[in-house]
This record gives C-alpha cells, structure tokens and sequence, in this order.
C-alpha cells in the first residue's frame, strides 16, 4: 500500500514529488510510501524550448527538463519510488483504497495524483465520470480536465497541471503540481498548513 502514487513524469508530476520527497523525513511524514510513475512518451514538454521560465537556464529543451527532473529527484529524495516503464491504464477505489493498474502490475494507494496533461485521449475508465471540456484550452485543441476544488477532485483524489484545468505554461504547471504537494503535507500534518522547504546554513 503506498501512501501516495503520482501519475506523470511531466512539470506538475515531478514537482509535486520532489515537495513531497523533501519533507519525507519531517515527524508528520516520517515511514511514508511514495511512487511516481514516470512514462513520459507523450509528454508535450519534450518538444518545447524554454525562455520564460522563472530559474530555468535560457535555452533549455524540455527534454533536458525531463532527463534532470527525474535524476534531482532520485539523487535528492530515493526515498520517492519511481516506475520509469509502467503505462498506467486505470484508476479506481475511493480514499484509502485505489486500486491503480499499469501495463505490468497493480498496486493499492490511499491517496492518487493525476498529472499526465490534457490530452482528449485520456480513457482511464474509473475516472471517467470526472472529465469536462478543459476551460482554459481552445476549444479546437479538445483539452479536457477533471472536475476539482483547487486541484482535489474527490477525497484522496488530486489533478495537477493542465489535467486540474490549468494553462499549459510550464511556470503554472509547476506551481500546480507544488500546490498538491503542499496540501498532501497539510493533510498529513493534522490539517496544519504544510510546506516544506530547505534554507541555507547560517555561518
């Protein structure tokens, strides 16, 4: 039983990993289980160059954002396990127990995170009664998005990225993506507003 499985390797995927991975060893997450699948072969950032992008090196392809992404969080937080080539294919359950299928296994979460953008593809069966046209998208592009309350879907059930509805700049996908993050920590953390971030070591 994992703790939380987030599914997407993109922007809103990897950030929400990566505040959640950081704070692994606070009291409050202390012994949790955490996975991210990461197939990212349709991931629209692999053909995107970034030069608006608050912190991110001018020039910067959005493969090089995939390849690093997934390698700060494995050298920064190992804890965050990580399913490279696993296609997920459905979500079911409720809060506490959903059941999450890939192309190889099946495996139990008490919380999910979808964040694999906003593709009008999107057939995951068990979620299906949560999608609408994407309102931020044009609508010839046929985005979709879940239904949410701030990125929560239903209890224990988050979208992040342009799947929340969000628009697809990279800044906002990220931010979306912390967001979730951020109230996964409030949760565990008994209600308490939660982020968690390092500082510098005073001299």
């Amino acid at each position: 039983m994992f703790d939380v499985l987030i599914i997407g390797g993109g922007v809103s995927g990897v950030s929400c990993a990566l505040i959640i991975g950081s704070a692994l060893k606070r009291p409050y997450a202390e012994g949790k289980k955490v996975g991210i699948f990461t197939h990212q072969k349709a991931s629209s950032l692999q053909n995107g160059l970034y030069n608006n992008a608050y912190g991110i090196p001018a020039g910067t392809t959005g493969q090089q954002l995939l390849e690093g992404s997934l390698e700060h969080l494995e050298t920064l937080y190992p804890a965050v396990e990580q399913f490279a080539n696993e296609k997920v294919l459905n979500v079911e359950g409720t809060a506490g127990n959903f059941t999450v299928t890939t192309n190889k296994d099946t495996y139990q979460a008490k919380i999910v995170v979808v964040a694999i953008g906003s593709a009008g593809n999107f057939d995951f069966e068990g979620l299906m009664q949560y999608v609408i046209p994407n309102k931020k998208a044009l609508p010839e592009k046929n985005r979709i998005q879940l239904t949410n309350d701030d990125h929560l879907v239903a209890e224990g059930l988050y979208a992040a990225g342009t799947l929340a509805g969000q628009r697809s700049q990279l800044a906002i996908a990220a931010g979306s993506g912390a967001s979730v993050g951020t109230d996964i920590l409030t949760l565990w953390n008994e209600g308490k507003p939660t982020q968690y971030h390092d500082s510098v070591p005073k001299e």
